[in-house]
């Protein structure tokens, strides 16, 4: 079997290059990210005990 895949050969493709990316094209304005409006949770105060009568 090992010859017949020899002669046949293999249907992966052949490897990627792997290394440093490419990173920001040469002239592309950079933005910076759209900042969302700041959501603060509001204080819960203690709650009052009820008086007791004497």
């Amino acid at each position: 079997m090992g010859g017949i895949f020899a002669a046949i050969g293999t249907p992966t493709s052949a490897p990627k290059p792997r290394g440093k990316s490419p990173g920001w094209q040469p002239g592309k304005k950079r933005h910076r990210k759209n900042r969302c409006p700041i959501v603060k949770k509001t204080v819960t105060r203690p709650r009052k005990e009820p008086s007791i009568a004497v």
